[in-house]
């Protein structure tokens, strides 16, 4: 902006003329400024929208922040032509809940799937009529897909994807059957669709390709129109298994790698079969099937999703759409410890502690890119606080739809058009429902963390996490004031559900997804 020197003011400023001109002119070049800002919002052309959710990957399993055990150079390469927020927040720190904030706008104390519920064969699902960000797209007149893993309702609830906005759905219509990436059946909207070969073992069709033809057909059949594709695959979570070609790439570089011999971190689980027999052979692996080169089969998932974006990229480029497509790549919370896998190895958090089901930063804290050419400036990167139930505000203002109710998310719009005006959270907050119950709450540089609700306890936690965001020292004792007012938060923050009381209870029909 260009700034008045001081002097040349008072030269002038008993000349009422020459000040009546400067004043005139100042005006006009104001009243300009603000038409050419009005009209490059209003000459927004709505654009694709493609949100990629990559399933348990960690802060630091992409090379572009800090991972040396192999490369993502399709996710560095949208990350360069794009926006990173390097303070991005997942909606919770397992599966479904994460996925309801992201639908619904409203975190965990509002949301209303806020656990891993098992439920006839699926999830507990979002109830019919809800708001979510699927049919806010269908009602600006987007075609809505959805491919990959859902997770908000059992087959034939009111959750199913096709009541919730969505025209078509293809991919895993339950979280637990999602563990086997050998499925003996995947959904093809509401229909079942067998898989000739497969008999839920390790070998067959591999159902991250079949999906992954989905979405680059979807695409295809929607690049005249406005689409929203919603890709929540299924890599890296376990089962840890890759295709034979990936995962010769790493036979080679991760050994010598002896064969694996699993104790599961997390204690014996209910198979995806719901079998609890100590001699099936998924028993001991949580559940999980048995892989012997889990660190290689851990590189050659994050190779093949990183393809994944690629190929998504290549076809708009090819189609000559790219340039307003939005699309955002993250993860629906941080790195797990299942079937194997071994993040301390990858340093998968980066420079996080915790994992999946750690209200830590290391379970929440995930890595957030968007790209969209034709507004956002290439290379750019935000420390703007935001979250999973920040993005459905935020495309109903890029749509000009609104919504309805209140929501706990803010739209992060004019960050990504490099404005000043960006409304910022009051603060954060995190419930779940595993584990003892645990909650958190993030007040501008202070994080503060409950555990053992269940039990009563109300013992705060307390982290800086601009001094220290490794959280490696609690600083509660030394500040007191700051411990209640996010133990109030944590009590203000929430609305009671006979659904998701705060009790043990409810931990007894979670499934381990």
């Amino acid at each position: 902006m260009k700034t008045i020197n001081p002097k040349s003011k008072m030269t002038i400023k008993n000349n009422s003329l020459t000040n009546w001109t400067l004043f005139s002119a100042l005006f006009i070049m104001v009243a300009a400024s603000c038409t050419n800002s009005q009209e490059k919002e209003e000459s927004i052309e709505k654009p694709n929208i493609i949100y990629i959710l990559a399933d348990d990957l960690g802060y630091g399993d992409l090379s572009f922040l800090g991972q040396t055990k192999f490369k993502t150079p399709n996710i560095d390469k949208l990350a360069a032509q794009g926006m990173v927020f390097t303070q991005h927040y997942s909606g919770s720190t397992v599966c479904a809940p994460s996925r309801s904030a992201l639908m619904t706008g409203l975190h965990t104390g509002h949301t209303q799937v806020r656990g891993n519920r098992g439920l006839n064969g699926g999830q507990f699902p979002l109830k019919e009529g809800t708001q979510t960000l699927a049919s806010i797209l269908k009602k600006a007149g987007y075609t809505t897909g959805a491919f990959g893993k859902w997770g908000l309702g059992y087959p034939g609830s009111e959750g199913a994807p096709l009541n919730q906005g969505f025209d078509v759905f293809y991919g895993f219509n339950s979280q637990t059957i999602a563990h086997n990436y050998y499925p003996r059946e995947l959904w093809d909207n509401d229909k079942i669709v067998t898989l000739e070969g497969n008999q839920g073992t390790d070998e067959g069709q591999y159902a991250p390709y079949l999906i992954q033809e989905k979405r680059l057909a979807f695409i295809e059949n929607n690049k005249d129109t406005n689409f929203f594709l919603f890709a929540p695959t299924i890599i890296p979570h376990a089962e840890l298994f890759a295709p034979e070609e990936y995962m010769e790439k790493f036979l080679t570089k991760t050994n010598p790698e002896p064969p694996y011999q699993y104790e599961s971190k997390l204690g014996p689980e209910t198979n995806y079969e719901g079998t609890d027999d100590p001699e099936h052979p998924r028993y001991k692996m949580g559940g999980y099937g048995s892989q012997p080169y889990p660190h290689a089969a851990f590189a050659a998932m994050v190779t093949l999703l990183d393809d994944h974006v690629g190929q998504i990229v290549s076809k708009l480029e090819e189609l000559a759409i790219l340039d307003n497509t939005v699309i955002i790549f993250t993860s629906d919370n941080g790195p797990h410890l299942e079937g194997g896998a071994d993040p301390d190895f990858f340093n998968s958090n980066g420079p996080f502690q915790g994992y999946k089901r750690d209200l830590l930063e290391g379970g929440i804290h995930v890595p957030m890119i968007l790209s969209w050419p034709a507004q956002v400036e290439k290379g750019s990167q935000t420390d703007h606080i935001s979250a999973f139930w920040d993005i459905l505000p935020t495309f109903s203002e890029i749509v000009g739809v609104g919504t309805e109710g209140a929501l706990d998310g803010l739209s992060f719009l004019p960050t990504l058009l490099g404005k000043e005006e960006q409304a910022t959270h009051s603060h954060l907050y995190w419930e779940f429902h595993e584990k003892g119950g645990k909650q958190a709450v993030r007040k501008g540089k202070w994080k503060g963390i409950k555990l053992d609700v269940f039990k009563g306890n109300e013992t705060i936690q307390l982290y800086d996490l601009e001094q220290d965001p490794g959280e490696t020292k609690d600083l509660a004792a030394d500040f007191p004031e700051v411990v209640e007012e996010l133990k109030g938060l944590m009590q203000s923050s929430r609305t009671e559900d006979a659904e998701w009381p705060f009790e043990e209870t409810i931990e007894k029909n979670v499934k381990n997804n």
